[in-house]
């Protein structure tokens, strides 16, 4: 069996996985497990790791020159770390939407089919297009005006775009780094919106400064904490109901009810 027909199907689990950045120890032994068809939040502190271990997940982090990873993360039985496998294969796997809405200068229909075309797709463009805005909540907004620059579009939009973007390559996980954070509240509730479609087809990481969208959007939440030399652990992972009503760690329920310090 090829390395490209065993990766088909989700299962995310991280073992011991430590990271550096130069001399900086920036997450410390993080173990969790990442179901499939749910969406988990990874919330804590600014600095505390989230983003970066969020990035683990699709390799973003080799992009970072002096990076080390220690550690595993299996993704259908396979180590994505291991020298056999080809992060862009990983990456068509396991797709990202940043931050803020970061659309190529080009027109509507090429940035959906940016990612087809450079992973070399010979089917139907149109067809493929087409679905990705669809599934992004987005094709009744710009069937006619698919020429038109991406930058005509409000920032909901855009982030909706980019969202179609990484939608196109029919990725398994979808990992959302804040995706909110950028947009108003009535853009927002639509991407939250979209996130609660999205999971019956794809497994979600979201990175939240947000609880109440935390506590809105997903099934199972990790909090991460930084301790005194900066490095991020994990404190609990657990049910997102529980980790808001009841979570097992003192740390956590600080957090959560705003006492932390």
């Amino acid at each position: 069996m090829t390395i490209e027909n065993k990766i088909n199907k989700v299962s995310l689990k991280v073992k011991d996985l430590s990271v550096y950045y130069g001399a900086f120890k920036a997450l410390e032994e993080i173990s969790m497990d990442i179901e499939e068809n749910q969406v988990t939040a990874l919330i804590g502190p600014s600095g505390c790791g989230k983003s970066t271990l969020l990035r683990c997940f699709n390799r973003m982090n080799d992009l970072f020159p002096n990076t080390k990873i220690e550690g595993q993360i299996i993704y259908d039985d396979i180590d994505i770390y291991s020298q056999a496998i080809d992060p862009v294969l990983i990456r068509s796997k396991i797709g990202m939407v940043f931050q803020k809405p970061n659309p190529f200068p080009k027109s509507i229909y090429d940035n959906v089919a940016f990612g087809l075309k450079i992973n070399g797709f010979v089917g139907n463009y149109d067809e493929e297009v087409e679905r990705a805005l669809i599934q992004s909540a987005l094709w009744e907004e710009v069937k006619d005006r698919l020429n038109d620059n991406a930058f005509s579009l409000s920032g909901g939009q855009q982030q909706r775009l980019c969202m179609a973007r990484a939608l196109a390559i029919r990725p398994d996980v979808i990992l959302l780094d804040e995706p909110t954070s950028a947009l108003d509240p009535i853009a927002t509730v639509k991407i939250e919106d979209l996130i609660n479609v999205l999971k019956k087809d794809y497994t979600i990481i979201i990175v939240t400064h947000n609880m109440q969208q935390a506590a809105r959007v997903s099934d199972k939440t990790a909090f991460l904490l930084s301790g005194e030399n900066r490095c991020g652990k994990l404190i609990e992972m657990d049910a997102t109901e529980k980790i808001f009503t009841t979570p097992f760690k003192k740390e956590t329920e600080d957090y959560i009810t705003g006492r932390f310090s």
